[in-house]
């Protein structure tokens, strides 16, 4: 029955997540979009706010990921993390990285409920990821010199 209720938390937890970083991920194109129309700098240095401005965003869903792998692997019963992996929340937000960007280098492993938010967290993290390379092509196609 707790492993039950366990998988249903998790479950929740990954739509909570889910759903904040598609949020957060919204916005912070939204705005980026708006500063760069106001701005009168270089088409080159527009684009380089919009690929940092994207690059700070995904930074910041890794890192969104990483505090429930952190809280979840010192409860007992949610799942852990094994491997090349110490306990730290520095060693989660390595792992959120190479999960969110699908590198999935496999010095770590999740086991248990856990595993779910992993596989979650890439199916997001490729939808995150190909929304911005398809905003900065647009981006480029509107400030970048026609030839």
């Amino acid at each position: 029955m707790e492993s039950h209720v366990n998988l249903i938390l998790v479950t929740l937890i990954n739509v909570a997540i889910v759903c904040l970083v598609v949020v957060l991920h919204n916005a912070v194109l939204i705005r980026l979009s708006g500063l760069l129309s106001k701005m009168r700098q270089s088409q080159h240095f527009r684009l380089i706010v919009a690929v940092l401005g994207c690059l700070a965003a995904h930074s910041l869903e890794v890192w969104l990921f990483a505090v429930p792998y952190y809280l979840m692997h010192q409860a007992d019963g949610w799942g852990e993390l094994l491997g090349n992996f110490n306990g730290t929340l520095m060693d989660c937000v390595y792992f959120s990285f190479t999960t969110f960007t699908t590198l999935g280098y496999g010095d770590i492993e999740a086991i248990g409920p856990l595993r779910f938010l992993t596989g979650i967290e890439g199916l997001t993290g490729l939808v995150l990821i190909t929304w911005s390379a398809s905003f900065l092509f647009v981006e480029m196609q509107r400030y970048w010199p026609a030839r």
